[in-house]
């Protein structure tokens, strides 16, 4: 197995060029598990710690850029204020070990269903940057996945950046797993209110063949909002309208049976996610509109 060790973008983008069937190596908290148990054996690594204009955020067109080798940790602590319901995914985040090495670029590139960030990327509207020797593109990240860890990158290309607008309204992450920490989720979902676009963005995760946003919750919730001017005089929401965004929420899942949890259960609990995420980012807004009126 050759080991390539680019030191700028520029390089790694050759390298990739030049070796097409290299696997990226950046946190490795996927890659090397996979070696280790020996599910995976490619002719080369592409090691991309050394590359610094991967492991940097910054402000391009009023949106964030988070290179694709920004740890999780770092998101937490300089981007959790932009972006509340991505720190919020990256708090659950395996282990703080885990935390220091893992990014959202690790986990776009794997495109596993039950990647955490993922739900919280769809439900703010998250591109991902995507580059080659022949030049860069922006993939919406709900057209990013194409099936179970596929994805849309070609032989040559490499993720270099995530872009997401600051929020402009509460969001919120909840997963369930068979235990409290260091657990693959049995099922996620993230929620973001978007009130200058009076919108609503969802994300699903480990409850379908790849992550994937809810629509016709998304279109309900905004259309009850909208039709009674709550974004712009909000008060308590009904529980039946908490109760049909839950339903709708888990009629977009289409979930399997598997060690973690039965598709019946998925379903059941997401349900119960997304009426306790609207609770609470809800109760947010509230809030935020009563302190900006007194």
């Amino acid at each position: 197995m050759d080991f390539l060790r680019p030191l700028t973008l520029a390089d790694a983008l050759a390298a990739k060029a030049e070796h097409p069937d290299s696997v990226p190596l950046a946190g490795g908290t996927d890659v090397m598990v996979e070696l280790n148990f020996d599910h995976r054996r490619p002719a080369a690594l592409l090691d991309l710690t050394r590359v610094p204009d991967l492991h940097e955020h910054s402000r391009v067109d009023g949106r964030v850029r988070i290179g694709a080798g920004v740890p999780y940790t770092r998101i937490i602590a300089e981007l959790g204020a932009d972006l509340p319901g991505l720190a919020m995914a990256a708090r659950t985040v395996g282990s703080p070990q885990i935390r220091n090495r893992g990014s959202v670029g690790g986990n776009l590139g794997a495109a596993s269903p039950a990647g955490d960030s993922h739900p919280a990327l769809l439900a703010a509207d998250a591109e991902v940057e995507i580059a080659s020797v022949h030049g860069a593109r922006l993939v919406p990240v709900k057209d990013f996945y194409l099936g179970v860890k596929r994805n849309v990158l070609a032989e040559d290309e490499l993720i270099t950046a995530v872009h997401l607008a600051p929020a402009t309204g509460p969001q919120q992450f909840s997963k369930i797993g068979s235990r409290n920490a260091m657990v693959i989720a049995v099922c996620a979902f993230g929620l973001a209110l978007h009130p200058e676009r009076e919108r609503v963005g969802t994300g699903i995760g480990s409850a379908a063949p790849t992550p994937r946003r809810a629509t016709a919750a998304e279109e309900f919730l905004a259309g009850e909002l909208t039709d009674r001017n709550l974004w712009h005089a909000p008060r308590a929401l009904e529980d039946s309208v908490k109760r049909r965004f839950g339903e709708l929420v888990a009629r977009a899942a289409s979930p399997i049976d598997d060690v973690r949890g039965s598709a019946a259960y998925r379903k059941h609990a997401l349900a119960v996610m997304a009426r306790r995420t609207l609770g609470w980012a809800w109760q947010d807004y509230l809030e935020g509109s009563r302190q900006a009126c007194a």
